[in-house]
């Protein structure tokens, strides 16, 4: 694909893949700005990894620093407050009768997508970079191509642009996303990831593995250790066939 030549935006949470996806942008775009969305969610420590992983990166990558753009933090508190889901209330982590986790929030990565678009429409930003994923995912509806290839539709109609909604994750494993990590930046960006991004639901900062912070045993812990330990077995390598 022809990436455009204009800027990219990122939905950017502070966890491993919106990091990975991150440096992915950097490498491509001129300019790069970044949105976050406070929901309430119960891991709210990935708002503060935010701050750590994009200073991290500029202090990593001076390339890099002059492209990383503005950083855009929204409260869509009123959004999460109607989700009645295990990312933003007290409740058991456990599959539905629906078939879905819990965790899954409905129409989440579409309301992301719709601010993120407004901003992009402002600041005159062509793609809308994220980090969903089909291959290693918790079974979220609004996580395949098919659902943000429909997304991408609307936004151009209902704006009168011609935004792409990229996903460089979309096929990869974890495994493979730490190895583009280290394909994108070394082992430099490995470590950002391990030492700053988060990605445990139940918010754990202080219980540390290899593959970073978090209790170890929520979905979100299982699939980036999981990877973690495929990748490593693999040699750590910055690519994986």
């Amino acid at each position: 694909m022809k990436l455009p030549s204009i800027g990219a935006l990122v939905l950017f949470s502070g966890g491993q893949d919106s990091t990975v996806c991150l440096a992915w942008a950097l490498a491509r775009f001129p300019t790069v700005e970044t949105v976050g969305f406070d929901y309430g969610q119960r891991h709210a420590a990935e708002l503060e990894a935010r701050v750590h992983v994009r200073k991290a990166m500029i202090d990593a990558y001076p390339h890099w620093a002059p492209r990383l753009g503005q950083d855009w933090m929204l409260d869509i508190h009123a959004f999460g407050a109607i989700g009645g889901t295990a990312l933003t209330e007290d409740r058991a982590i456990e599959m539905t009768e629906r078939g879905l986790p819990s965790t899954y929030v409905p129409g989440r990565n579409l309301v992301f997508l719709t601010y993120a678009a407004a901003i992009a429409d402002r600041r005159g930003l062509g793609s809308l970079v994220g980090g969903m994923c089909e291959t290693d995912f918790s079974g979220y509806p609004d996580c395949r191509r098919s659902t943000l290839d429909a997304m991408e539709s609307a936004l151009n109609l209902g704006m009168e642009r011609d935004f792409v909604i990229l996903t460089p994750l979309m096929a990869a494993t974890k495994a493979q996303t730490w190895a583009m990590a280290k394909d994108l930046g070394g082992e430099a960006l490995v470590d950002i990831i391990v030492e700053h991004s988060h990605t445990c639901y139940l918010g754990v900062r202080d219980v540390r593995h290899d593959w970073g912070a978090g209790c170890g045993t929520c979905p979100a812990c299982e699939l980036r250790a999981r990877g973690w330990d495929e990748w490593v077995a693999q040699g750590r390598p910055a690519r994986v066939a």
